[in-house]
Protein backbone atom coordinates (compact mmCIF):
# COMPACT_ATOMS: atom_id res chain seq x y z
CA UNK A 1 0.00 0.00 0.00
CA UNK A 2 2.75 2.44 -0.92
CA UNK A 3 0.88 4.40 -3.58
CA UNK A 4 -1.55 7.18 -2.75
CA UNK A 5 -4.18 6.02 -5.23
CA UNK A 6 -4.48 2.59 -3.61
CA UNK A 7 -4.80 4.10 -0.14
CA UNK A 8 -7.46 6.49 -1.34
CA UNK A 9 -9.31 3.61 -3.01
CA UNK A 10 -9.30 1.51 0.15
CA UNK A 11 -10.20 4.41 2.45
CA UNK A 12 -13.11 5.35 0.18
CA UNK A 13 -14.51 1.84 0.48
CA UNK A 14 -14.03 1.79 4.25
CA UNK A 15 -15.68 5.16 4.84
CA UNK A 16 -18.78 4.21 2.85
CA UNK A 17 -18.93 1.05 4.95
CA UNK A 18 -18.49 2.80 8.30
CA UNK A 19 -20.88 5.69 7.60
CA UNK A 20 -23.49 3.08 6.68
CA UNK A 21 -22.63 1.28 9.91
CA UNK A 22 -23.18 4.21 12.25
CA UNK A 23 -26.43 5.19 10.53
CA UNK A 24 -27.65 1.62 10.96
CA UNK A 25 -26.70 1.72 14.66
CA UNK A 26 -28.91 4.79 15.17
CA UNK A 27 -31.83 3.02 13.50
CA UNK A 28 -31.24 -0.13 15.55
CA UNK A 29 -31.64 1.72 18.85
CA UNK A 30 -34.82 3.37 17.56
CA UNK A 31 -36.21 -0.05 16.64
CA UNK A 32 -35.76 -1.65 20.07
CA UNK A 33 -37.31 1.46 21.66
CA UNK A 34 -40.30 1.52 19.28
CA UNK A 35 -40.88 -2.21 19.44
CA UNK A 36 -40.85 -2.29 23.24
CA UNK A 37 -43.84 0.04 23.54
CA UNK A 38 -42.21 1.99 26.39
CA UNK A 39 -42.26 5.22 24.36
CA UNK A 40 -45.74 5.52 22.77
CA UNK A 41 -44.77 8.67 20.85
CA UNK A 42 -42.37 6.60 18.75
CA UNK A 43 -44.92 3.99 17.70
CA UNK A 44 -45.42 3.94 13.94
CA UNK A 45 -45.59 0.75 11.94
CA UNK A 46 -44.66 2.48 8.67
CA UNK A 47 -41.63 4.24 10.14
CA UNK A 48 -40.59 1.10 12.01
CA UNK A 49 -40.56 -1.12 8.92
CA UNK A 50 -38.84 1.54 6.82
CA UNK A 51 -36.20 1.76 9.55
CA UNK A 52 -35.78 -2.01 9.86
CA UNK A 53 -35.44 -2.36 6.09
CA UNK A 54 -32.86 0.43 5.86
CA UNK A 55 -30.99 -0.85 8.93
CA UNK A 56 -30.78 -4.34 7.45
CA UNK A 57 -29.63 -3.16 4.03
CA UNK A 58 -27.00 -0.81 5.48
CA UNK A 59 -25.56 -3.46 7.78
CA UNK A 60 -25.90 -6.64 5.74
CA UNK A 61 -25.26 -5.29 2.24
CA UNK A 62 -23.55 -1.88 2.33
CA UNK A 63 -21.23 -2.21 5.34
CA UNK A 64 -20.16 -5.72 4.44
CA UNK A 65 -19.74 -5.31 0.68
CA UNK A 66 -17.71 -2.11 0.86
CA UNK A 67 -15.64 -3.33 3.80
CA UNK A 68 -14.86 -6.63 2.09
CA UNK A 69 -13.86 -4.88 -1.14
CA UNK A 70 -11.54 -2.48 0.70
CA UNK A 71 -10.18 -5.36 2.77
CA UNK A 72 -9.59 -7.45 -0.34
CA UNK A 73 -7.71 -4.68 -2.14
CA UNK A 74 -5.46 -4.25 0.90
CA UNK A 75 -4.82 -7.99 1.21
CA UNK A 76 -4.10 -8.39 -2.52
CA UNK A 77 -1.62 -5.52 -2.75
CA UNK A 78 0.23 -6.24 0.50
CA UNK A 79 0.35 -10.06 0.51
CA UNK A 80 1.23 -10.33 -3.19
CA UNK A 81 3.48 -7.23 -3.03
CA UNK A 82 2.11 -5.80 -6.26
CA UNK A 83 -0.17 -2.89 -7.17
CA UNK A 84 -3.89 -3.37 -7.58
CA UNK A 85 -4.63 -4.52 -11.10
CA UNK A 86 -6.53 -2.04 -13.27
CA UNK A 87 -7.22 0.66 -10.71
CA UNK A 88 -9.54 2.60 -13.05
CA UNK A 89 -11.72 -0.52 -13.19
CA UNK A 90 -11.59 -0.77 -9.39
CA UNK A 91 -12.75 2.84 -9.09
CA UNK A 92 -15.47 2.09 -11.64
CA UNK A 93 -16.71 -0.78 -9.47
CA UNK A 94 -16.67 1.48 -6.41
CA UNK A 95 -18.74 4.22 -8.06
CA UNK A 96 -21.15 1.72 -9.60
CA UNK A 97 -21.79 0.20 -6.16
CA UNK A 98 -22.02 3.64 -4.51
CA UNK A 99 -24.57 4.91 -7.03
CA UNK A 100 -26.53 1.71 -6.41
CA UNK A 101 -26.58 2.40 -2.66
CA UNK A 102 -27.83 5.97 -3.17
CA UNK A 103 -30.50 4.80 -5.62
CA UNK A 104 -31.72 2.08 -3.25
CA UNK A 105 -31.69 4.45 -0.27
CA UNK A 106 -34.32 6.77 -1.74
CA UNK A 107 -37.23 4.32 -1.68
CA UNK A 108 -35.98 2.78 1.57
CA UNK A 109 -36.03 6.06 3.46
CA UNK A 110 -39.40 7.08 2.02
CA UNK A 111 -41.05 3.80 3.02
CA UNK A 112 -41.47 2.55 -0.56
CA UNK A 113 -39.21 -0.45 -0.08
CA UNK A 114 -40.11 -1.68 3.39
CA UNK A 115 -39.34 -5.30 2.55
CA UNK A 116 -36.94 -5.83 5.49
CA UNK A 117 -33.62 -6.75 3.86
CA UNK A 118 -35.00 -9.79 2.07
CA UNK A 119 -36.34 -10.39 -1.42
CA UNK A 120 -39.48 -12.33 -0.60
CA UNK A 121 -42.53 -11.64 -2.78
CA UNK A 122 -45.46 -11.05 -2.65
CA UNK A 123 -43.98 -8.13 -0.66
CA UNK A 124 -42.48 -5.97 -3.40
CA UNK A 125 -40.64 -2.66 -3.12
CA UNK A 126 -40.10 0.20 -5.52
CA UNK A 127 -38.18 -0.64 -8.69
CA UNK A 128 -35.40 1.82 -7.73
CA UNK A 129 -34.59 -0.34 -4.71
CA UNK A 130 -34.03 -3.44 -6.83
CA UNK A 131 -32.13 -1.56 -9.53
CA UNK A 132 -29.90 0.01 -6.86
CA UNK A 133 -29.27 -3.36 -5.24
CA UNK A 134 -28.37 -4.77 -8.65
CA UNK A 135 -25.81 -2.01 -9.22
CA UNK A 136 -24.30 -2.72 -5.80
CA UNK A 137 -23.91 -6.39 -6.67
CA UNK A 138 -22.48 -5.67 -10.12
CA UNK A 139 -19.97 -3.28 -8.54
CA UNK A 140 -18.91 -6.06 -6.19
CA UNK A 141 -18.48 -8.40 -9.18
CA UNK A 142 -15.87 -5.97 -10.51
CA UNK A 143 -13.95 -6.50 -7.26
CA UNK A 144 -14.27 -10.27 -7.69
CA UNK A 145 -12.80 -10.09 -11.19
CA UNK A 146 -9.84 -8.02 -9.97
CA UNK A 147 -9.15 -10.51 -7.17
CA UNK A 148 -9.24 -13.45 -9.58
CA UNK A 149 -6.96 -11.69 -12.07
CA UNK A 150 -4.40 -10.79 -9.40
CA UNK A 151 -4.51 -14.34 -8.04
CA UNK A 152 -3.96 -15.80 -11.51
CA UNK A 153 -1.20 -13.35 -12.39
CA UNK A 154 0.71 -14.12 -9.21
CA UNK A 155 0.46 -17.87 -9.80
CA UNK A 156 1.68 -17.42 -13.37
CA UNK A 157 4.65 -15.34 -12.24
CA UNK A 158 5.48 -17.67 -9.31
CA UNK A 159 4.95 -21.21 -10.63
CA UNK A 160 4.85 -23.92 -8.01
CA UNK A 161 4.96 -21.52 -5.05
CA UNK A 162 2.19 -21.44 -2.43
CA UNK A 163 -0.13 -18.47 -2.89
CA UNK A 164 -0.02 -16.38 0.30
CA UNK A 165 -2.72 -17.67 2.65
CA UNK A 166 -4.46 -14.29 2.97
CA UNK A 167 -4.83 -13.98 -0.81
CA UNK A 168 -5.85 -17.62 -1.18
CA UNK A 169 -8.70 -17.06 1.29
CA UNK A 170 -9.69 -13.72 -0.28
CA UNK A 171 -9.92 -15.39 -3.67
CA UNK A 172 -12.04 -18.17 -2.14
CA UNK A 173 -14.39 -15.45 -0.87
CA UNK A 174 -14.59 -13.80 -4.30
CA UNK A 175 -15.48 -17.16 -5.87
CA UNK A 176 -18.08 -17.85 -3.18
CA UNK A 177 -19.64 -14.43 -3.76
CA UNK A 178 -19.83 -14.87 -7.54
CA UNK A 179 -21.60 -18.19 -7.06
CA UNK A 180 -23.99 -17.20 -4.30
CA UNK A 181 -24.98 -13.76 -5.62
CA UNK A 182 -26.14 -15.40 -8.84
CA UNK A 183 -29.30 -16.69 -7.11
CA UNK A 184 -30.63 -13.32 -5.98
CA UNK A 185 -29.42 -11.72 -9.22
CA UNK A 186 -31.63 -14.07 -11.25
CA UNK A 187 -34.57 -13.43 -8.91
CA UNK A 188 -34.20 -9.65 -9.10
CA UNK A 189 -33.52 -9.39 -12.83
CA UNK A 190 -36.18 -11.79 -14.07
CA UNK A 191 -38.86 -11.51 -11.39
CA UNK A 192 -38.74 -8.53 -9.03
CA UNK A 193 -37.66 -5.74 -11.38
CA UNK A 194 -40.17 -6.70 -14.10
CA UNK A 195 -42.91 -7.05 -11.47
CA UNK A 196 -42.09 -3.74 -9.74
CA UNK A 197 -42.06 -1.94 -13.10
CA UNK A 198 -45.43 -3.44 -14.06
CA UNK A 199 -44.02 -5.38 -17.01
CA UNK A 200 -45.57 -8.60 -15.67
CA UNK A 201 -48.66 -9.14 -13.53
CA UNK A 202 -47.51 -11.94 -11.22
CA UNK A 203 -44.63 -14.19 -10.30
CA UNK A 204 -44.25 -17.47 -8.44
CA UNK A 205 -43.26 -16.66 -4.81
CA UNK A 206 -42.05 -20.22 -4.31
CA UNK A 207 -39.51 -19.86 -7.09
CA UNK A 208 -38.46 -16.47 -5.76
CA UNK A 209 -37.92 -17.83 -2.26
CA UNK A 210 -35.94 -20.78 -3.63
CA UNK A 211 -33.68 -18.45 -5.63
CA UNK A 212 -33.19 -16.24 -2.58
CA UNK A 213 -32.34 -19.33 -0.48
CA UNK A 214 -29.50 -19.86 -2.99
CA UNK A 215 -28.03 -16.58 -1.70
CA UNK A 216 -29.44 -16.18 1.80
CA UNK A 217 -27.20 -18.50 3.81
CA UNK A 218 -23.93 -18.50 1.81
CA UNK A 219 -23.87 -14.70 2.02
CA UNK A 220 -23.22 -15.13 5.76
CA UNK A 221 -19.89 -16.78 4.92
CA UNK A 222 -19.08 -13.99 2.45
CA UNK A 223 -19.34 -11.68 5.47
CA UNK A 224 -17.50 -14.08 7.79
CA UNK A 225 -14.48 -15.06 5.69
CA UNK A 226 -12.63 -11.73 6.26
CA UNK A 227 -13.06 -12.39 9.98
CA UNK A 228 -11.53 -15.85 9.57
CA UNK A 229 -8.72 -14.38 7.46
CA UNK A 230 -7.90 -12.02 10.34
CA UNK A 231 -8.02 -14.99 12.73
CA UNK A 232 -5.42 -16.86 10.71
CA UNK A 233 -3.08 -14.25 9.25
CA UNK A 234 -3.09 -11.35 11.74
CA UNK A 235 -3.92 -12.70 15.20
CA UNK A 236 -0.96 -15.12 15.67
CA UNK A 237 1.56 -12.43 14.73
CA UNK A 238 -0.09 -9.79 16.92
CA UNK A 239 -0.17 -12.25 19.82
CA UNK A 240 3.58 -12.83 19.45
CA UNK A 241 3.50 -16.35 18.04
CA UNK A 242 2.95 -18.45 14.94
CA UNK A 243 0.05 -19.94 13.00
CA UNK A 244 -0.50 -23.50 14.19
CA UNK A 245 -1.13 -24.95 10.70
CA UNK A 246 -1.45 -23.22 7.34
CA UNK A 247 -2.70 -26.41 5.70
CA UNK A 248 -5.62 -26.62 8.13
CA UNK A 249 -6.42 -22.99 7.41
CA UNK A 250 -6.55 -23.64 3.67
CA UNK A 251 -8.76 -26.68 4.17
CA UNK A 252 -11.12 -24.59 6.31
CA UNK A 253 -11.48 -21.93 3.61
CA UNK A 254 -12.01 -24.54 0.89
CA UNK A 255 -14.73 -26.32 2.89
CA UNK A 256 -16.38 -22.95 3.57
CA UNK A 257 -16.37 -22.02 -0.11
CA UNK A 258 -17.55 -25.44 -1.32
CA UNK A 259 -20.11 -26.51 1.28
CA UNK A 260 -21.53 -23.10 2.22
CA UNK A 261 -23.05 -22.84 -1.27
CA UNK A 262 -25.33 -25.87 -1.80
CA UNK A 263 -27.31 -25.20 1.39
CA UNK A 264 -30.02 -22.74 2.31
CA UNK A 265 -33.25 -24.74 2.46
CA UNK A 266 -33.17 -24.69 6.27
CA UNK A 267 -34.59 -21.19 5.68
CA UNK A 268 -37.44 -22.90 3.82
CA UNK A 269 -38.26 -25.64 6.35
CA UNK A 270 -41.71 -24.13 6.86
CA UNK A 271 -42.32 -23.56 3.12
CA UNK A 272 -44.44 -26.13 1.24
CA UNK A 273 -42.89 -25.76 -2.23
CA UNK A 274 -39.87 -28.01 -1.65
CA UNK A 275 -39.98 -31.70 -0.74
CA UNK A 276 -38.67 -32.92 2.60
CA UNK A 277 -35.88 -34.85 0.87
CA UNK A 278 -34.32 -31.65 -0.45
CA UNK A 279 -34.66 -30.03 2.95
CA UNK A 280 -32.91 -33.01 4.54
CA UNK A 281 -30.08 -32.76 2.01
CA UNK A 282 -29.60 -29.07 2.72
CA UNK A 283 -29.90 -29.65 6.48
CA UNK A 284 -27.06 -32.20 6.37
CA UNK A 285 -24.98 -29.73 4.35
CA UNK A 286 -25.62 -27.08 6.99
CA UNK A 287 -24.10 -29.32 9.65
CA UNK A 288 -21.13 -30.07 7.37
CA UNK A 289 -20.34 -26.38 7.02
CA UNK A 290 -19.97 -26.19 10.80
CA UNK A 291 -16.76 -28.24 10.46
CA UNK A 292 -14.51 -25.43 9.16
CA UNK A 293 -15.66 -23.28 12.08
CA UNK A 294 -14.59 -26.02 14.48
CA UNK A 295 -11.26 -26.34 12.64
CA UNK A 296 -10.83 -22.56 12.79
CA UNK A 297 -11.60 -22.42 16.50
CA UNK A 298 -9.08 -25.18 17.21
CA UNK A 299 -6.35 -23.69 15.00
CA UNK A 300 -6.74 -20.15 16.31
CA UNK A 301 -6.79 -21.22 19.95
CA UNK A 302 -3.72 -23.42 19.32
CA UNK A 303 -1.98 -20.44 17.73
CA UNK A 304 -2.85 -18.29 20.75
CA UNK A 305 -1.50 -20.99 23.07
CA UNK A 306 1.78 -21.06 21.14
CA UNK A 307 2.02 -17.29 21.56
CA UNK A 308 1.13 -17.45 25.25
CA UNK A 309 3.74 -20.11 26.00
CA UNK A 310 6.39 -18.22 24.02
CA UNK A 311 5.58 -15.27 26.29
CA UNK A 312 6.24 -17.39 29.39
CA UNK A 313 2.85 -18.90 30.12
CA UNK A 314 2.97 -22.02 32.32
CA UNK A 315 0.51 -24.71 33.32
CA UNK A 316 -2.68 -25.80 31.61
CA UNK A 317 -4.23 -22.34 31.25
CA UNK A 318 -1.51 -19.99 32.41
CA UNK A 319 -0.72 -19.03 28.81
CA UNK A 320 -4.06 -17.22 28.56
CA UNK A 321 -3.01 -14.60 31.11
CA UNK A 322 0.27 -13.88 29.30
CA UNK A 323 -1.46 -12.94 26.03
CA UNK A 324 -1.36 -9.23 25.12
CA UNK A 325 -4.95 -8.42 26.06
CA UNK A 326 -4.36 -4.74 25.32
CA UNK A 327 -3.61 -5.52 21.68
CA UNK A 328 -6.86 -4.75 19.78
CA UNK A 329 -6.48 -7.70 17.41
CA UNK A 330 -5.90 -10.19 20.23
CA UNK A 331 -8.67 -8.81 22.43
CA UNK A 332 -11.07 -8.84 19.48
CA UNK A 333 -10.41 -12.48 18.60
CA UNK A 334 -10.97 -13.58 22.21
CA UNK A 335 -14.29 -11.73 22.38
CA UNK A 336 -15.23 -12.89 18.86
CA UNK A 337 -14.63 -16.54 19.72
CA UNK A 338 -16.76 -16.24 22.86
CA UNK A 339 -19.65 -14.90 20.80
CA UNK A 340 -19.04 -17.47 18.06
CA UNK A 341 -19.42 -20.34 20.54
CA UNK A 342 -22.88 -19.26 21.66
CA UNK A 343 -23.94 -18.00 18.24
CA UNK A 344 -22.82 -21.26 16.67
CA UNK A 345 -24.97 -23.19 19.13
CA UNK A 346 -27.97 -21.14 18.00
CA UNK A 347 -27.10 -21.96 14.40
CA UNK A 348 -27.21 -25.69 15.16
CA UNK A 349 -30.68 -25.17 16.64
CA UNK A 350 -31.82 -23.31 13.51
CA UNK A 351 -30.50 -26.06 11.24
CA UNK A 352 -32.34 -28.80 13.17
CA UNK A 353 -35.81 -29.29 11.73
CA UNK A 354 -37.75 -29.99 14.93
CA UNK A 355 -36.08 -27.24 16.96
CA UNK A 356 -36.28 -24.84 14.01
CA UNK A 357 -40.04 -25.33 13.97
CA UNK A 358 -40.19 -23.99 17.54
CA UNK A 359 -38.05 -20.89 17.02
CA UNK A 360 -38.50 -20.22 13.30
CA UNK A 361 -40.60 -17.06 13.43
CA UNK A 362 -39.61 -15.86 16.89
CA UNK A 363 -37.15 -13.36 18.34
CA UNK A 364 -34.63 -16.21 18.67
CA UNK A 365 -33.66 -15.83 15.01
CA UNK A 366 -32.59 -12.15 15.08
CA UNK A 367 -30.83 -12.92 18.38
CA UNK A 368 -28.76 -15.63 16.71
CA UNK A 369 -28.14 -13.55 13.61
CA UNK A 370 -26.98 -10.48 15.53
CA UNK A 371 -24.67 -12.53 17.75
CA UNK A 372 -22.88 -14.08 14.76
CA UNK A 373 -22.94 -11.07 12.44
CA UNK A 374 -23.03 -8.07 14.77
CA UNK A 375 -20.88 -9.89 17.32
CA UNK A 376 -18.23 -12.20 15.89
CA UNK A 377 -18.02 -10.67 12.42
CA UNK A 378 -18.26 -6.95 13.14
CA UNK A 379 -15.90 -6.93 16.12
CA UNK A 380 -13.18 -8.33 13.84
CA UNK A 381 -14.03 -5.67 11.24
CA UNK A 382 -13.24 -3.18 14.01
CA UNK A 383 -9.93 -4.90 14.75
CA UNK A 384 -8.94 -4.93 11.09
CA UNK A 385 -9.79 -1.23 10.72
CA UNK A 386 -7.73 -0.34 13.78
CA UNK A 387 -4.80 -2.37 12.38
CA UNK A 388 -5.03 -0.96 8.86
CA UNK A 389 -5.68 2.69 9.77
CA UNK A 390 -2.08 3.79 10.56
CA UNK A 391 -0.94 2.07 7.35
CA UNK A 392 -3.60 3.75 5.24
CA UNK A 393 -3.36 7.23 6.76
CA UNK A 394 0.29 7.37 7.84
CA UNK A 395 -0.89 8.58 11.26
CA UNK A 396 -1.21 6.79 14.62
CA UNK A 397 -4.60 6.00 16.10
CA UNK A 398 -6.04 8.95 17.97
CA UNK A 399 -6.58 7.11 21.29
CA UNK A 400 -5.55 3.53 22.06
CA UNK A 401 -7.45 3.52 25.34
CA UNK A 402 -10.62 4.43 23.45
CA UNK A 403 -10.00 1.42 21.20
CA UNK A 404 -10.07 -0.98 24.15
CA UNK A 405 -13.12 0.69 25.70
CA UNK A 406 -14.90 0.48 22.37
CA UNK A 407 -14.18 -3.22 21.87
CA UNK A 408 -15.22 -4.20 25.40
CA UNK A 409 -18.36 -2.06 25.22
CA UNK A 410 -19.34 -3.63 21.90
CA UNK A 411 -19.04 -7.09 23.45
CA UNK A 412 -21.04 -6.09 26.55
CA UNK A 413 -23.69 -4.36 24.45
CA UNK A 414 -24.05 -7.39 22.18
CA UNK A 415 -24.53 -9.67 25.20
CA UNK A 416 -27.24 -7.36 26.61
CA UNK A 417 -28.96 -7.17 23.22
CA UNK A 418 -28.90 -10.77 22.02
CA UNK A 419 -29.36 -12.76 25.23
CA UNK A 420 -32.86 -11.32 25.84
CA UNK A 421 -33.72 -11.96 22.19
CA UNK A 422 -32.96 -15.65 22.59
CA UNK A 423 -35.01 -15.84 25.79
CA UNK A 424 -37.90 -13.92 24.23
CA UNK A 425 -37.88 -16.35 21.32
CA UNK A 426 -38.30 -19.24 23.73
CA UNK A 427 -41.10 -17.27 25.40
CA UNK A 428 -42.89 -17.03 22.06
CA UNK A 429 -42.27 -13.42 21.04
CA UNK A 430 -42.72 -13.20 17.26
CA UNK A 431 -40.38 -11.36 14.94
CA UNK A 432 -41.21 -9.22 11.87
CA UNK A 433 -43.81 -7.20 13.77
CA UNK A 434 -43.67 -3.54 14.79
CA UNK A 435 -45.00 -3.89 18.32
CA UNK A 436 -45.12 -6.54 21.01
CA UNK A 437 -47.61 -4.85 23.34
CA UNK A 438 -50.49 -7.32 23.54
CA UNK A 439 -51.50 -6.52 27.15
CA UNK A 440 -51.80 -10.04 28.48
CA UNK A 441 -50.01 -12.08 31.14
CA UNK A 442 -47.55 -13.59 28.67
CA UNK A 443 -46.33 -10.26 27.37
CA UNK A 444 -45.78 -8.99 30.91
CA UNK A 445 -42.96 -11.54 31.20
CA UNK A 446 -41.30 -9.94 28.16
CA UNK A 447 -40.88 -6.50 29.76
CA UNK A 448 -37.57 -7.03 31.64
CA UNK A 449 -35.98 -8.46 28.51
CA UNK A 450 -37.18 -5.52 26.43
CA UNK A 451 -35.52 -3.16 28.91
CA UNK A 452 -32.27 -5.14 28.69
CA UNK A 453 -32.39 -4.92 24.89
CA UNK A 454 -32.82 -1.15 25.01
CA UNK A 455 -29.79 -0.91 27.29
CA UNK A 456 -27.81 -3.21 25.00
CA UNK A 457 -28.74 -1.18 21.94
CA UNK A 458 -27.71 2.05 23.68
CA UNK A 459 -24.32 0.59 24.65
CA UNK A 460 -23.80 -0.58 21.07
CA UNK A 461 -24.72 2.84 19.70
CA UNK A 462 -22.20 4.54 21.99
CA UNK A 463 -19.58 1.94 21.11
CA UNK A 464 -20.18 2.37 17.39
CA UNK A 465 -19.88 6.13 17.81
CA UNK A 466 -16.52 5.72 19.58
CA UNK A 467 -15.29 3.56 16.72
CA UNK A 468 -16.16 6.03 13.96
CA UNK A 469 -14.99 9.02 16.05
CA UNK A 470 -11.60 7.42 16.71
CA UNK A 471 -11.02 6.63 13.03
CA UNK A 472 -12.11 10.12 11.92
CA UNK A 473 -9.91 11.86 14.52
CA UNK A 474 -6.99 9.62 13.58
CA UNK A 475 -7.27 10.53 9.91
CA UNK A 476 -7.97 14.24 10.37
CA UNK A 477 -5.40 14.99 13.07
CA UNK A 478 -2.40 17.12 12.05
CA UNK A 479 0.68 15.17 10.94
CA UNK A 480 2.75 15.48 14.09
CA UNK A 481 4.03 11.91 13.93
CA UNK A 482 4.58 9.95 10.75
CA UNK A 483 3.87 6.24 11.08
CA UNK A 484 5.79 3.89 8.82
CA UNK A 485 3.77 0.85 9.80
CA UNK A 486 3.41 -2.13 7.49
CA UNK A 487 0.92 -4.98 7.53
CA UNK A 488 2.59 -8.08 8.96
CA UNK A 489 1.36 -11.57 8.20
CA UNK A 490 1.67 -14.51 10.58
CA UNK A 491 4.04 -17.31 9.64
CA UNK A 492 3.15 -20.96 10.26
CA UNK A 493 5.13 -22.77 12.93
CA UNK A 494 6.14 -25.26 10.22
CA UNK A 495 7.01 -23.27 7.04
CA UNK A 496 5.10 -24.29 3.92
CA UNK A 497 7.34 -24.56 0.86
CA UNK A 498 5.09 -26.55 -1.47
CA UNK A 499 1.44 -27.52 -1.66
CA UNK A 500 -0.67 -29.86 -3.79
CA UNK A 501 -2.74 -28.12 -6.46
CA UNK A 502 -5.99 -28.69 -4.59
CA UNK A 503 -4.66 -26.57 -1.69
CA UNK A 504 -3.22 -23.88 -3.92
CA UNK A 505 -5.90 -23.28 -6.54
CA UNK A 506 -9.63 -23.45 -7.25
CA UNK A 507 -10.08 -25.10 -10.66
CA UNK A 508 -11.01 -28.46 -9.16
CA UNK A 509 -13.12 -26.91 -6.41
CA UNK A 510 -15.13 -24.86 -8.88
CA UNK A 511 -16.05 -28.10 -10.64
CA UNK A 512 -17.12 -29.62 -7.31
CA UNK A 513 -19.23 -26.53 -6.54
CA UNK A 514 -20.90 -26.72 -9.96
CA UNK A 515 -21.82 -30.37 -9.39
CA UNK A 516 -23.16 -29.76 -5.87
CA UNK A 517 -25.18 -26.73 -6.97
CA UNK A 518 -26.68 -28.68 -9.86
CA UNK A 519 -27.78 -31.39 -7.43
CA UNK A 520 -29.01 -29.22 -4.56
CA UNK A 521 -30.64 -26.40 -6.54
CA UNK A 522 -31.03 -27.71 -10.09
CA UNK A 523 -34.12 -29.90 -9.72
CA UNK A 524 -35.74 -27.79 -6.96
CA UNK A 525 -35.65 -24.81 -9.34
CA UNK A 526 -36.54 -26.71 -12.52
CA UNK A 527 -39.73 -28.07 -10.92
CA UNK A 528 -41.29 -24.60 -11.11
CA UNK A 529 -40.97 -24.65 -14.89
CA UNK A 530 -42.62 -28.04 -15.39
CA UNK A 531 -45.46 -28.06 -12.89
CA UNK A 532 -48.11 -25.71 -11.61
CA UNK A 533 -47.66 -24.61 -8.01
CA UNK A 534 -50.36 -22.84 -6.02
CA UNK A 535 -52.14 -21.22 -8.93
CA UNK A 536 -49.01 -20.57 -10.96
CA UNK A 537 -49.14 -21.40 -14.66
CA UNK A 538 -45.57 -22.67 -14.60
CA UNK A 539 -42.44 -21.11 -16.07
CA UNK A 540 -41.93 -19.04 -12.92
CA UNK A 541 -44.96 -16.79 -13.50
Amino acid sequence: MNDTVSRKLVLSHFWVAFVAFILACLMGEYQVLERSGFVPALESASVYFASVSTHGVLMAFVLTTFFIMGFGYTIASTSLKQPIWNQPLAWGGFWLAFVGVVLAALPLLTGKASVLYTFYPPIVGHAAFYIGATLLVVGSWVWCVIMLVMFSQWKKNNPGEPVPLAMFATTANAILWLWTSAGVAVEVLFQLIPLSLGWIDTIDPGLARTLFAWTLHPIVYFWLIPTYIAFYVFVPKQAGGFLFSEEMARIAFIVLAVFALPIGFHHLYMDPEQEKGWKLLHGIGTFVVALPTLVTGFTVIASLEIAGRLRGGKGLFGWILTLPWTNPMVLSVILALLMLIFGGFGGIVNASYAMNAMVHNTAWVPGHFHLIFGGTTIIMYFAVAYYFWPVLTGKPLFCNTMVLVQLWSWFVGMVFLTTPWHVLGLLGQPRRISTVVYNNLLTLSWKPYELAMILGGLILLISGGLFVYNLAKSQLQPVSETVEQTIEYAQPIHPVTSLPNYLNGFTFWNQVIAALMAISFGLPILQFFFMKTFGSSGWGY
